[in-house]
């Protein structure tokens, strides 16, 4: 089964599921998930929780445990918060590449599925209307602790955009593509190095080629040690082919630590 995950607390992720249900068709299920209906489509469910969703740690589990079934994939329906209020449409996986701050715990990444996050980027940007950012996010908030691939897709990043109507239907289109796509795609996986916590090289990178990422570590959580970069390979769906770095927006330790790791492993070097 694949769940698309959502709460009742967050009107960005209410906004997502309410879309979900009108225009493709979910139905109400005799199953509830935290006291909350399960809707249903073929292999596809809408959970609610009643909490934020960067604490739903080992949630592959508690899926299990509420209704003895485990995910294939969990896409997260979120909103995206920032100082700046950024209108954005954004994708990435969790995880800390250090101390937890937000959910998760330290050290710790979750499962990514490149071609996921990477069909999301490209169905989302196909139909930004809105004339919002769509991006990646790098690596970062909780739950780290899913053992099955998971993604989120986010609407950003104030009150005004998460109850946007437009950008409810595009995510809900965009969380069914991919859904239905996935499994079907072959892309170049890289480990992504360096730049902002918005990935404006990977970005560009994923929407006019054929690399799809897994993990980004931005600037601000260098240096990243050699025990975190071998895990976010190890925390990958997919086989990881190569290690991307934005050069000038990474600090030296920590591109020299992924050139050799590259080495070392075959993995092809990309620098940008």
């Amino acid at each position: 089964m694949k769940i698309i995950m959502t709460t009742k607390i967050d009107l960005a992720s209410a906004n997502i599921k309410q879309k979900l249900i009108e225009n493709f068709g979910f139905k109400e299920s005799d199953a509830k998930f935290d006291s909350n209906v399960v809707y249903k489509k073929g292999d596809i469910l809408i959970l609610t929780t009643n909490q934020e969703m960067i604490y739903c740690d080992y949630l592959d589990k508690e899926i299990e445990r509420q209704l003895s079934i485990r995910p294939e994939l969990i896409i997260f329906a979120s909103r995206h918060s920032s100082k700046q209020k950024l209108p954005t449409l954004t994708t990435h996986v969790t995880g800390n590449w250090g101390k937890s701050m937000y959910g998760g715990r330290d050290n710790s990444l979750a499962i990514a599925q490149p071609t996921a996050m990477k069909l999301a980027l490209l169905k989302m940007s196909e139909l930004n209307d809105l004339g919002w950012m769509v991006c990646y996010e790098a690596t970062h908030h909780g739950p780290s602790e899913v053992n099955v691939p998971s993604l989120f897709i986010e609407i950003g990043s104030s009150e005004k955009e998460w109850v946007n109507d437009r950008a409810g239907e595009i995510l809900a289109e965009t969380i069914m593509y991919v859904i239905s796509n996935y499994s079907k795609k072959d892309f170049k996986v890289a480990i992504g190095i360096g730049g902002g916590h918005y990935a404006p090289k990977q970005t560009k990178v994923a929407l006019s080629s054929e690399l799809a990422f897994s993990h980004i570590a931005a600037k601000y959580a260098h240096p990243v040690s050699r025990e975190m970069l071998l895990k976010s390979i190890e925390r990958t769906a997919e086989q990881v082919e190569a290690i991307y770095v934005d050069w000038k927006g990474s600090k030296g330790e920590t591109r020299q630590l992924a050139r050799s790791l590259a080495e070392e492993l075959g993995l092809e070097f990309i620098k940008d």
